[in-house]
């Protein structure tokens, strides 16, 4: 395959270009997405990208309910988002095409797979003409390639069944857009090689559509020129490519090797939290066990049980799971034990979207449970944050001895992103402190063991594992009395348990970082604050409307329960607030009721992130008023190489102001 670096004619150099793959659910775009990342990744840009599953798992194929895309952001400076509209779209079916459409800018680059535009496919599609003869194309640049064809014609004479032959024109396609934007490929022929190795016949069709799809575009003269984006500069170090659930993995080894503590994770596959555990399950060299349950309940169940034992208990799930989970989760809380509960969101209410984003957990983790029970929770903002976010929440389950909410969402779990390899010497130390000797004398001058006894500083009780001869106590779900732990239903003494432990929940805030704020000059009139993975959106709108001139100050939070001890003073600051949120206003309305801030509510639920455009048009819209759009307040012109605008798109969300 070392043919495919042959000589090329001059390529053209773009600073970005955005690339969507779509195709029928069978077509293999996830994967020709995920190899074009890494090669981009390998060749030092910096990327951000965006699976889109879906929702049915075996829809009719060719229609439109069984499209499958990835989306790819490529650039030589630093960005934040997948991007907001595609540059090039290749569709592999008239349905990808028609699903995909609405996407695209005037003026785009569409690489058609003209084999699959018969009327069968068509009328799957919705299309009673085909749209490449109909002029309805015109604001496009459309190529018409047999991607078809040509892969089962190259695999014939290595004795490749042509409807198998078939399957690999996924590779054909990533080899002709490999070519065009003059991405290394020997990664993926190594990859090939090394995935297939049992099954030749697999590997020699992808391997000759991936060199077929290379040759194409150097030898059919369809296209003016290859293009080239250059690498980014990015800070020295050891860098992977790593989606949120993979990275969120990762964050509970490291945090379980810090701590001393053997890792248990207790689960019951869910979409799209289930790659956690099937990474996990490949790591039991780190004292990782994993075990898939047979429902949710069971699954945090053991989780719990293992904390207990004296080891790291995690469970992870999706909305649906947590409403399954909220029983144990206030028994975790009334025994004060560490638990990690990783809730990797999606669209609801009930089993919902299963493969598109949302973030509308929020308020769930904050209050879906019986009585008084509150926990931390915890909000990654990047897929790679989702690394140091798990960290931090097994510091605080362990330090404190509470259960801790992680929420991710379905958009950083899939999505990936250059990460640069922390030291672990750099990582905090998580402390068990396990007791090791009784700690009260009774009134008979016993020496005991009182499991509820607490810290000064945190409030957290003693961890005492089982099997250490002097330090055996009751655990259940009735309430325990304060120091000795027996069932007591003393009112007073419930009133005291329940202020204690939203006491030690609250004291957290001393031990967090304050509020990370970006208000460059100090001088702005109005703040941006968000969670979760909003962060890419927000900050590229906060850029593009700095860069017509206005004055505006992001915050992100990290830590949700507690908020920052500072946030109160951060917030007054500002005469204006306003909170983009992936749900109807969670966020927003936890702001206004602690802290009495007028924010104002930026709002969508379409199973999708925020686009950069659409944030830059909410911004200005509360600076100028209604009606402002990305040309308003500020000088014409191009916007510097960080988050290049693609245009708004209509019905980009909800400015709402309570």
């Amino acid at each position: 395959m070392s043919d495919t670096s042959s000589d090329q004619h001059p390529s053209q150099l773009l600073d970005r270009v955005v690339i969507r793959f779509a195709g029928d659910s069978g077509d293999g775009m996830q994967l020709a997405g995920d190899r074009f990342t890494t090669s981009s990744a390998i060749l030092g840009n910096d990327l951000a990208t965006f699976p889109d599953f879906p929702a049915e798992i075996r829809a009719p194929a060719g229609t439109l309910a069984g499209v499958s895309a990835f989306q790819v952001h490529i650039s030589d400076h630093n960005i934040s988002t997948p991007g907001d509209a595609p540059n090039v779209l290749v569709a592999m079916n008239p349905a990808a095409l028609r699903a995909n459409l609405g996407t695209l800018p005037p003026g785009a680059t569409i690489i058609v797979n003209v084999d699959a535009f018969e009327e069968r496919n068509l009328a799957k599609a919705g299309y009673e003409v085909s749209p490449l003869g109909d002029g309805s194309l015109s604001a496009y640049t459309v190529y018409e390639v047999p991607m078809t064809s040509i892969t089962t014609e190259v695999s014939k004479d290595a004795g490749v069944k042509p409807r198998d032959a078939e399957r690999s024109k996924n590779f054909f396609a990533l080899g002709l857009i490999s070519w065009l934007y003059t991405r290394p490929v020997e990664a993926t022929v190594s990859w090939v090689n090394e995935r297939y190795a049992d099954k030749p016949l697999v590997r020699e069709a992808n391997l000759r559509a991936l060199k077929a799809g290379f040759h194409f575009g150097e030898t059919a003269e369809l296209f003016e020129s290859a293009y080239e984006v250059r690498p980014a500069e990015l800070p020295p170090g050891e860098y992977v490519n790593i989606t949120g659930n993979t990275a969120t993995a990762w964050g509970l080894i490291a945090a379980s090797v810090r701590s001393g503590l053997p890792l248990f994770l207790g689960t019951y596959p869910i979409t799209p939290a289930s790659d956690i555990l099937h990474e996990l399950s490949k790591h039991k060299e780190f004292g990782v066990r994993t075990f898939q349950a047979e429902d949710e309940i069971a699954g945090i169940g053991a989780a719990l049980g293992a904390s207990f034992g004296g080891s790291l208990g995690v469970t992870t799930t999706s909305g649906p799971g947590v409403d399954l989970k909220a029983e144990m989760i206030g028994l975790a809380i009334n025994l004060e034990l560490p638990l990690l509960i990783v809730d990797v969101q999606r669209g609801g209410p009930s089993t919902g979207l299963p493969t598109k984003t949302e973030q509308a957990d929020l308020l769930h983790a904050m209050y879906g449970r019986h009585g008084e029970a509150p926990l931390p929770i915890i909000a990654p903002k990047t897929p790679s944050h989702c690394f140091a976010a798990t960290v931090e929440a097994v510091r605080l389950a362990v330090t404190y001895r509470t259960p801790v909410i992680l929420l991710s969402d379905g958009y950083l779990a899939n999505g990936t992103e250059p990460w640069r390899l922390p030291d672990v010497e750099d990582l905090p130390v998580i402390d068990p402190g396990f007791a090791t000797s009784t700690n009260h004398v009774d009134s008979e001058g016993h020496e005991v063991f009182w499991p509820y006894l607490r810290d000064a500083d945190t409030l957290a009780r003693p961890w005492a594992p089982p099997g250490v001869a002097g330090l055996e106590h009751r655990i259940g779900g009735l309430e325990k009395e304060d120091g000795s732990g027996n069932v007591n239903y003393d009112g007073a003494n419930h009133e005291r348990m329940t202020r204690l432990r939203a006491a030690k929940i609250a004291g957290i805030a001393r031990d967090i970082p304050p509020t990370e704020l970006d208000d460059p000059d100090g001088a702005a009139d109005l703040l941006v604050i968000g969670w979760g993975s909003t962060y890419a959106a927000i900050a590229a709108g906060v850029q593009r409307t700095r860069a017509r001139g206005h004055k505006v100050a992001q915050a992100h939070l990290t830590h949700l329960n507690p908020f920052p001890a500072d946030l109160g003073d951060v917030l007054a600051r500002y005469r204006k607030v306003l909170v983009p949120e992936v749900n109807l206003g969670q966020l927003s309305r936890l702001l206004r009721a602690e802290y009495l801030v007028d924010a104002v509510s930026f709002t969508q639920v379409k199973g999708v992130p925020f686009r950069a455009a659409a944030m830059e048009a909410a911004i200005l819209e509360l600076i100028n008023g209604p009606g402002a759009d990305a040309a308003a307040g500020g000088p014409p012109g191009p916007l510097p190489p960080t988050e290049l605008t693609d245009g708004l798109l209509p019905d980009h969300g909800k400015v709402s102001q309570r």
